[in-house]
């Protein structure tokens, strides 16, 4: 890698370290937050959703903005209203104290209008700035990056929240002016990035690249949902199970659930060094192992009848996700071009948010309905995603030719 551009590398690696906050770090903080609003589950399962949904909408706009104007020039702003954000659902914490509900809902709504236009630039940068198979290695350090922020923000929620429920939110705003600055002054693009095309041309290339390649990205994005909708619904389900029924404290739940997320970021990073050298052969193999192993943990759990061996079955979980995820993120990422690439990765991006949206509310059907019911027929669908996966995705088909080369 080219030394010149590692500072970028670095700073880049912290948008979606703090990006991934904005969910993680309140889940082992929702219970507390269910108690003092009083709350339903599904009521509090919708503070995840509210900031989700609206970052998922924001993506695509996000991702043509930035093939137009520039990476760093949307990102640098959405990091500050995606702090903002943060900031004022904490005042309306204290502000309105047992009757906030509504409020922090509106103040979540504003921070995921900017967290959408953060961690898929990132990678859609790095995708710019490497144009060998290195690009494997770095946005699987992205990726690792994102679960580290997985794995730290349930102990930093979990210690914030030994203060007070509400302190957690005015977290994103001390990290994430310094990182907007970061973006802007230190972050670099190269000039392409910078090159606008009309719109019509730009949505004619699109088009022709969905035509080409548009089976093989639309199952690749089934593929990102169905992971994170997994992960993030078995993780909000087993935080509220951690505190009902195995009546631990709040941080000894941002203990356990950095279990599985700790893996998931280790596999991550490993897997993208593995990519790096064999990304033809391996990268298939990953993105189906790993949903095998996703299905396998969720198969698991509700079998499981004590912390030891839930932790256990959703580490599985936090491994098949860290194995699948980099494949997918160099898949897609390599599928367009730089005047298109914001907007193909921002496009899976919203993806991967829905995924991590409707996972918590439809996993507290388990509370009502049962754990097996909920998660094996969740197994269900992710086998049969594996299978189109199996059938469906060609990475020779979509990765170009500077990317497979050498990497047979």
């Amino acid at each position: 890698m080219d030394s010149k551009i590692k500072p970028t590398i670095g700073v880049l690696a912290t948008v979606p370290f703090i990006m991934v906050l904005g969910n993680s770090m309140l889940i082992p903080v929702l219970p507390a937050i269910q108690k003092a609003l009083d709350l339903s589950l599904l009521q509090t399962g919708l503070i995840i959703t509210a900031f989700s949904i609206p970052a998922g909408l924001t993506i695509p706009f996000a991702g043509v903005l930035s093939d137009q104007a520039g990476r760093k020039i949307v990102m640098a702003p959405a990091l500050i209203i995606y702090g903002i954000g943060g900031i004022l659902a904490g005042l309306a914490a204290l502000v309105f104290k047992s009757e906030a509900y509504p409020y922090i809902l509106g103040a979540r709504i504003i921070q995921g209008i900017g967290a959408g236009g953060t961690y898929q630039l990132a990678m859609a940068l790095a995708g710019d700035l490497i144009q060998d198979q290195e690009r494997a290695q770095v946005l699987g350090l992205l990726e690792a990056a994102n679960g580290l922020g997985k794995v730290v923000s349930p102990l930093a929620g979990a210690t914030i929240g030994l203060i007070s429920w509400y302190m957690p939110f005015f977290v994103y705003g001390v990290l994430a002016l310094p990182i907007a600055l970061a973006i802007f002054f230190i972050a670099k693009e190269p000039k392409t990035s910078k090159k606008a095309q009309s719109l019509s041309s730009y949505f004619s290339n699109l088009l022709k690249i969905l035509k080409e390649k548009g089976v093989n990205l639309g199952i690749a994005f089934l593929c990102g949902l169905i992971v994170l909708f997994s992960l993030f619904g078995l993780l909000s389900f087993f935080s509220d199970l951690l505190e009902s029924s195995f009546h631990l404290g709040i941080f000894e739940r941002g203990l356990v659930i950095a279990v599985p997320v700790l893996t998931m970021a280790i596999t991550s990073y490993l897997f993208g060094i593995v990519l790096k050298k064999q990304i033809v052969k391996m990268m298939k193999l990953s993105i189906i192992g790993g949903l095998l192993l996703v299905a396998l943990g969720l198969f698991l759990f509700p079998l499981g009848h004590t912390v030891f061996t839930k932790t256990l079955f959703s580490t599985l979980i936090g491994i098949g996700t860290g194995m699948a995820l980099p494949s997918l993120n160099t898949l897609i990422t390599s599928s367009a071009p730089t005047s298109e690439r914001g907007l193909i990765t921002c496009l899976y991006g919203t993806v991967r948010f829905f995924g991590v949206a409707i996972g918590p509310p439809l996993f507290s059907f388990a509370t009502k309905h049962g754990q097996p019911l909920v998660f094996w027929s969740n197994v269900g669908l992710v086998v049969i995603i594996a299978v189109l996966a199996f059938f469906f995705i060609h990475p020779q088909q979509i990765l170009p030719p500077e990317l497979k080369e050498g990497g047979q």
